[in-house]
């Protein structure tokens, strides 16, 4: 089981990474990427079970990222919590137009993280 962190800021990695190793996650299970083209990368290679996705980042943003994941075959059944701080209504639909299966706004909550990645992580 392996859980995807994509995040431009190494500090958001870093909080979200303090989070899923409360949820008694082990971290060497947490693989972490810089931009989006760097994740699409490890998603091709690696079995992941979850990413969380940050909006705003280099190279290819996180929406897109969502678009080509949900266009693969093999990706597609991954879910994506989107973790970002864009909060308009128009933001999320755009996201959950693209296929994010959640959607947390920052700051973000440990408790919430918890919650939703445990969700994901039974089903």
């Amino acid at each position: 089981m392996k859980i995807l962190v994509v995040d431009d800021s190494r500090i958001m990695r870093n909080i979200l990474k303090n989070i899923l190793k409360e949820s008694n996650i082990d971290e060497n299970s947490i693989i972490e990427a810089q931009d989006g083209r760097e994740a699409l990368n490890i998603v091709q290679k690696e079995d992941i079970k979850i990413i969380l996705l940050d909006w705003n980042m280099p190279k290819l943003n996180g929406v897109e990222l969502v678009k080509i994941i949900r266009s693969d075959e093999n990706l597609k059944h991954i879910p994506i919590i989107m973790v970002t701080s864009e909060a308009a209504k128009y933001n999320v639909m755009e996201a959950i137009t693209a296929g994010v299966t959640d959607y947390i706004v920052k700051p973000i909550k440990g408790e919430i993280v918890k919650k939703k990645v445990q969700e994901y992580l039974k089903g």
